[in-house]
């Protein structure tokens, strides 16, 4: 080949590595919320259909100024943790033990492939009737249905954990606690905590469906009354909380990944 068909190949140690573009998110928001206030002025959008976004923002500053905010934010956080965590915990525990342990994978997995596809609001009655219509059918409605998803992401970590690492480990003589806490683990978390932001959506979900039954307080029972009344800035309003709280919740989790998978860099 002649040297002047030779080209410098570009570096490509990085693998595909993304840049960060914080202003593109911001913008493309701004833009879309704009676009939504210009349709409702000029009357393309019903303003029953959809209100205005300065409505919504007026909405929501009403319920900063009486407080109500604080009650339904605090009730429907106090339910969202609570079932989220007990779900995530136990989910974990199962789901290390289907990938560890060949009797508890013969013996659990296909009860959690069975219930996992059923659809947790559909057994809403049912936990209504097992814990009353007070907060433990809720907290219970957000634990199911954050539990399953857990589940199957923990082990599918762990079976996606090199076993050459593990052989390894096995001829050093290390001990059986040891490889789990140190190989399979670290391993797994990779497919772990991606499967948090698919349960905490999921528990989001589930937590407004929950409130819609027998709750004084809690943004899904605001909802349900903003529908019932058609104020439909206040339903708006409800939602963007709903989408805040998405939002914090997925920065959370962002922040633990960058920290438990530094070791990926």
């Amino acid at each position: 080949m002649a040297d002047r068909d030779v080209r410098p190949v570009p570096f490509r140690g990085g693998g595909f590595t993304t840049r960060k573009l914080g202003v593109v998110g911001p913008l493309v928001f701004a833009a879309i919320i704009a676009l939504w206030e210009l349709g409702c002025r000029t009357g393309a959008i019903p303003p029953l259909v959809l209100p205005a976004p300065s409505e919504v923002y007026a909405a929501l500053a009403r319920l900063v100024e009486t407080g109500l905010i604080w009650d339904h934010l605090g009730a429907s956080l106090q339910r969202l943790v609570v079932g989220w965590s007990l779900g995530t915990l136990l989910g974990i525990a199962v789901g290390l033990a289907i990938g560890l342990f060949s009797l508890a994978r013969a013996g659990l997995a296909p009860i959690v492939a069975a219930i996992f596809p059923v659809p947790k609001i559909a057994l809403l009655p049912l936990f209504v009737i097992w814990f009353g219509i007070g907060e433990g059918s809720k907290v219970a409605t957000i634990l199911f249905g954050t539990f399953f998803p857990t589940v199957v992401a923990t082990y599918g970590g762990v079976d996606n954990v090199d076993r050459t690492l593990i052989r390894m480990a096995q001829s050093f003589g290390l001990s059986w606690f040891s490889i789990v806490r140190k190989i399979i683990l670290p391993g797994a978390l990779p497919a772990i905590l991606p499967g948090f932001r698919i349960s905490a959506a999921i528990a989001i979900v589930l937590l407004v469906a929950a409130e819609m039954i027998g709750a004084e307080y809690g943004i899904g029972a605001y909802i349900l009354l903003a529908g019932s009344l058609m104020a439909t800035d206040e339903l708006i309003a409800g939602v963007a909380i709903l989408s805040a709280i998405g939002l914090v919740v997925n920065w959370l989790i962002g922040r633990a990944e960058r920290g438990l998978l530094a070791w990926r860099r």
